[in-house]
């Protein structure tokens, strides 16, 4: 199949969402000015643009993107042409309101934003196919088409009579009878057992706790349905490019889609991600999206979106401060992606989006925007030819599967406190600041590469998964795992003992007797260190050792850390300083080193390929040393055993 390399070819892609349906015709040829001045080299055409495209049911107006296609054509500029499936106009609903989503009260959501339509729909996916049939048939032998988007940012949840029906035939494929369905579920609680196939409904608002079980093949349903809605137009476009290739662009750790599942239908991943300017951990948060995506990859990916400058649906919306665009951008390019781009090129006047930023702001071609955009893509282009392409294998693994963060989230659980996505979070900052590289994985993926593996929270886990992380600890791999894992299997169905048999041996934990959730704020005493967010009350076997225990409490004396072998079990969270010194003693003792040593504070250092990407997080000048001699692809000068970096400042060096 077709992918990235294809459409780069030696070049980074460097562009962005272009709608010129909001502007006139004479402001285009002023766009593509400034694109050639910038050094852009790929736009996204017709993300939003269905109402244009067909402004009347079965009516096709394609002459204003024939004179745009061409005119990108005309000027060196590919386009990656969307389908305009996500905001249907205003006139399918008015026609067919069935097309509208409906939410878990029963309300419909209707037309004037966007993602406005229902997955399950058969009138809205006979549409969505139609203009994407046009579209392909117009465009496919067009000389600038480079790559096919889908649709845009798949989020859509629908608990309408039309998805409960296609809800039922999903659970019947999926149980085959309700004896079935209603052992999964766990029926014979609260009197919930189902007699008939009709009576099986979407997990509407109900009085008191719904069913974890019927929630979370529900939050699976939710992402076959789109993913069903995604492969249709796509084999459309593939029918008549094949040698084009295809992607729909995830949002950063977003809790709707088994991205995974996903990766594996598209020829390019691609996301869109947008970091708090104001975070102090936002190069933290980009690099676990990066991390994640180009793992999803394996290898090269797209940042298909981002913000040049401020956003528009925070409660303040701070702009980037002056360098942090070309840091950012620098860091996706360390961490794999081999496109950046931006939503959007040009600023919106009008609609809901007109405060979130675009390469050119309101303030035009002068002002500092589109100015730092212009110098970002003159180096892009100065380093595209020795990075494209490239892909550096880790030796750390952190695990991650989205049906255990939905089966983990359900309304009854042990503490609210206790987030999944916060939990990733801290052991990936942990990393991240041990300047340790990592990769993501599925649990039940092959982990041989992998010298160190780790588990940040797996609350549900298949028998497959198990299997397959003993087998990793007995080939010689160093497993280290989070609180709350592995108890529960994909049914959510609590294993017996509390946690999966298998595993307890696994860790040394003889018995696991209670959960101990703290409150907000709370904190638990260990040997050197705070715990935070949760403890466990556990007894250890006799060979399995207590690396740390609690202090003080009901669980004084009892195991926070317990050793076994070459795998470990932590029954909290440590605070922050604390789990990084253990994730780089772990990493030490499997002999994973970081990418160099001694950096200051802030400063990150990625290895792609053989270029060393040294980026400064901070507001203040560093100095950093890097052993030998090196060539700077970014200012052309020699950097020898040390280099100065100024606030936001990057280097990229070649040995």
């Amino acid at each position: 199949m077709p992918g990235l390399g294809d459409v780069t070819r030696g070049r980074i892609l460097f562009g962005g969402d272009y709608n010129p349906e909001q502007w006139p015709e004479e402001t285009w040829h002023e766009d593509v000015r400034l694109m050639k001045d910038a050094g852009v080299n790929s736009v996204t055409l017709g993300v939003f643009s269905w109402a244009t495209l067909e402004p009347r049911p079965g009516e096709r107006d394609f002459g204003w993107l024939d004179r745009l296609m061409d005119l990108m054509h005309e000027h060196g500029i590919g386009v990656v042409l969307a389908t305009p499936t996500s905001s249907p106009p205003p006139w399918l609903g008015h026609l067919h309101p069935d097309t509208l989503p409906v939410d878990q009260d029963g309300r419909t959501e209707w037309w004037g934003g966007r993602q406005h339509f229902s997955h399950s729909s058969a009138v809205y996916r006979r549409y969505a196919a139609a203009i994407t049939e046009d579209l392909a048939a117009r465009y496919g032998n067009h000389p600038a088409l480079t790559m096919w988007h889908i649709n845009n940012e798949y989020c859509t949840y629908d608990w309408g009579p039309e998805a409960a029906a296609r809800f039922r035939r999903w659970l019947q494929d999926r149980y085959g009878t309700l004896a079935e369905l209603n052992d999964a579920w766990g029926t014979a609680f609260w009197s919930q057992g189902y007699g008939d196939w009709a009576e099986v409904h979407t997990p509407r608002h109900a009085h008191y706790l719904k069913n974890p079980a019927q929630v979370l093949d529900f939050k699976r349903f939710t992402s076959d349905m789109l993913l069903e809605c995604y492969v249709a137009e796509r084999d459309i476009v593939r029918r008549h490019t094949p040698h084009l290739p295809v992607t729909s662009n995830f949002m950063p750790l977003w809790s709707g889609q088994d991205a995974w599942r996903w990766a594996e239908e598209e020829d390019v991943v691609s996301v869109d991600l947008y970091p708090d300017p104001r975070d102090p951990f936002g190069a933290q948060a980009g690099a676990l999206v990066q991390d994640m995506t180009r793992s999803q990859a394996r290898g090269p990916w797209m940042l298909m979106e981002q913000a040049a400058g401020p956003v528009n649906w925070r409660g303040v919306n701070h702009p980037k401060p002056r360098g942090l665009n070309r840091l950012w951008s620098l860091q996706a390019v360390a961490r794999g992606a081999d496109a950046v781009c931006y939503f959007q090129w040009r600023q919106s006047r009008q609609g809901a989006e007109k405060f979130h930023s675009g390469m050119v702001s309101h303030a035009g071609a002068r002002g500092r925007t589109y100015q730092e955009v212009k110098r970002l893509g003159a180096e892009l282009a100065r380093i595209s030819g020795e990075v494209t392409g490239s892909h550096t294998a880790n030796d750390i693994a952190v695990l991650h599967d989205w049906h255990s963060w939905w089966a983990g989230a359900h309304e009854g659980r042990l503490s609210t406190q206790v987030d999944y996505a916060q939990v990733l979070t801290a052991w990936h900052r942990a990393l991240w600041e041990a300047h340790l590289a990592t990769d993501f994985a599925h649990p039940e993926h092959d982990l041989s590469a992998y010298r160190l593996v780790v588990v940040p929270q797996l609350y549900s886990l298949s028998d497959a998964a198990i299997d397959n992380l003993i087998a990793y600890t007995r080939q010689g791999g160093t497993l280290v795992s989070g609180f709350l894992t592995g108890i529960t299997d994909e049914d959510d169905r609590v294993r017996p003992g509390g946690m999966d048999g298998r595993l307890r041996e696994l860790f040394g934990i003889r018995t696991l007797h209670e959960w101990w959730p703290l409150d907000a704020g709370e904190e638990v005493e260990c040997d050197g260190f705070r715990g935070t967010l949760w403890s466990e009350e556990i007894e250890k076997d006799e060979d399995a050792t207590a690396e740390a225990v609690f202090k003080g409490g009901e669980l004084d004396g009892l195991p926070a850390v317990l050793r076994k072998g070459r795998a470990r079990y932590l029954a909290t969270l440590p605070e922050a300083d604390r789990l990084r010194a253990l994730i780089a003693q772990f990493a030490s003792e499997a002999d994973i080193r970081p990418v160099l040593d001694r950096l200051p504070a802030g400063v990150e250092a990625v290895r792609r390929g053989d270029l060393l990407f040294v980026l400064n997080h901070s507001r203040e000048s560093v100095t950093v040393e890097v052993p030998g001699t090196h060539h700077d692809l970014l200012t052309g000068t020699t950097v020898a055993d040390e280099l100065t970096l100024d606030r936001y400042g990057v280097a990229v060096l070649r040995p």
